[in-house]
C-alpha cells in the first residue's frame, strides 16, 4: 500500500501531502477540484504514461517552475518517486530508496489498476485500449513483462524505420532486431495468455454475483504460428508497420450470463463486466503473490444504482487492499466501512473529512 504521497508541482498541486491509511480512501469534492489528479499521480508510481496517458510536460503545474515530482513511501518503508526536471519535461526521473532506476522497476514494488469514466466503452472502442488494459493486469502478475513489452517495441520500431529508409536496410542488422522481436515478443505473448487463463479460470468458478461475469480470450495474432518476420520484410515496407506480432493482439471479453460478446452488450452492462474483471484480477493477484494490488475508481460509484454500489463497496472493503475512489458527494460512500480514510478535496486542497 502506499503509507504516505506527496506531490509537487503536480497538476492543479503547488505542493500536496496525504497519509491515506491502508484499506478504503476516500476522495470527495467537486468537479475540478483535484481529484482525478491525485488518482493520476498514484498511476505514475507503476510503469507507464499514467491513467490519462499524458506527456509529462502536461502534468508540470501551469505557472510553476517546470517539471515535477510524485513520491510515496510504501508500506513496507521503501521510498519511491518518479517526475521530471524543467530542463528536460520529456524525460521521465525514476527513484527508488534515492538510488536512480528504470520506469520498469516500479512494477517490482507496487502494482496499480485503474478505472475511469474514458474506459466505459473499452470493449466497444480500439484494440490498443484493449491490450494497455491486458498488459496493466499483466503486469501485476509479472513484473518483468514491462522489460519484454518495451524491448519488443524499440526492436519493431527499428525495424520499421530501416525497412522504410531510403537505402536498402543492413540484412544483418535486421536479423538482429528481428531476433529480438521474436525473442521479448514471444514472451510477451505467453505472458498475456498466463494471465488471460488463469483470470478466465478464477472468473469461471467465482459464485455468481451483481456484477457481470466476463469470459476472456485472446484473439488478433497466435502466438504458437509460425511468426516469418524475415519473410515478410517486403509487406512490412510496404505497410510502413510490422503486420504480424503481439502488437495485433485483442482481449475478447463475452458476457457469460447472457452469452454474447461485450461490446454488443449495454452501457451499464459493460461497466458490470469491467468492474467484474477488476475486483477478479486483485482477488487474483493477492493470491498469487500475497500484495493486492492498489486500486484506483475514478468516479465508479455515481455509475451505480444503490445496490449495486453498496455491494461493490463491501466487496473492496473485505478484499483487503488499499482503494482509492472518487466522487462528488459523501452521499456516494454512505455504505462504506467503518474504517475508510474520507479527505474532502478543495481547489487543490486535501483535507480529512
Amino acid at each position: 500500500m502506499i503509507a504516505r504521497l506527496s506531490l509537487t508541482d503536480f497538476r492543479s498541486y503547488a505542493d500536496a501531502l496525504v497519509a491515506p491509511g491502508a484499506g478504503l480512501v476516500i476522495l470527495t469534492g467537486e468537479n475540478g477540484a483535484g481529484k482525478t489528479n491525485l488518482l493520476e499521480a498514484v498511476s505514475l508510481l507503476a510503469p507507464g504514461r499514467g491513467l490519462r496517458g499524458a506527456a509529462l510536460s502536461d502534468m508540470a503545474r501551469q505557472g510553476g517552475p517546470g517539471g515535477f515530482t510524485v513520491a510515496a513511501r510504501l508500506g513496507d518503508g521503501v521510498e519511491i518517486g518518479t517526475g521530471a526536471l524543467a530542463s528536460a519535461p520529456e524525460r521521465r526521473v525514476v527513484r527508488i530508496n534515492g538510488v536512480a532506476a528504470a520506469a520498469n522497476a516500479l512494477a517490482e514494488r507496487l502494482s496499480v489498476l485503474w478505472l475511469t469514466p474514458a474506459m466505459d466503452r473499452l470493449f466497444s472502442e480500439s484494440a490498443g485500449g484493449r491490450r494497455r488494459f491486458l498488459d496493466r493486469l499483466v503486469l501485476a502478475l509479472e513484473p518483468g513483462h514491462a522489460h519484454h513489452a518495451a524491448r519488443y517495441e524499440a526492436a519493431m520500431r527499428a525495424r520499421t524505420r530501416l525497412l522504410s529508409g531510403v537505402e536498402p536496410a543492413d540484412p544483418a542488422w535486421l536479423a538482429a532486431l528481428e531476433t529480438q522481436m521474436h525473442e521479448h515478443g514471444l514472451a510477451v505473448a505467453e505472458a498475456r495468455g498466463r494471465t488471460v487463463a488463469a483470470l478466465a479460470g478464477r472468473i469461471a468458478n467465482e459464485p455468481d454475483s451483481i456484477f457481470a461475469r466476463a469470459g476472456l480470450a485472446l484473439d488478433g495474432w497466435n502466438a504458437s504460428a509460425p511468426w516469418p518476420l524475415a519473410a515478410n520484410r517486403g509487406r512490412d515496407a510496404a505497410a510502413g508497420r510490422a503486420t504480424e506480432g503481439p502488437h495485433r493482439q485483442d482481449l475478447r471479453v463475452t458476457h457469460l450470463g447472457k452469452g454474447q460478446a461485450a461490446e454488443r452488450c449495454s452501457t451499464g452492462e459493460q461497466k458490470a463486466l469491467l468492474i467484474g474483471l477488476v475486483l477478479a484480477h486483485a482477488a487474483l493477484v493477492a493470491e498469487r503473490t500475497g500484495r493486492p494490488p492498489v486500486l484506483l475508481l475514478d468516479e465508479v460509484a455515481a455509475h451505480l444504482d444503490p445496490r449495486r454500489r453498496a455491494a461493490l463497496l463491501d466487496r473492496l472493503g473485505a478484499g483487503g487492499g488499499q482503494v482509492w475512489m472518487t466522487g462528488t458527494e459523501p452521499a456516494l460512500f454512505a455504505d462504506a466501512p467503518a474504517g475508510a480514510a474520507r479527505f474532502t478535496v478543495e481547489n487543490a486542497a486535501i483535507r480529512p473529512a
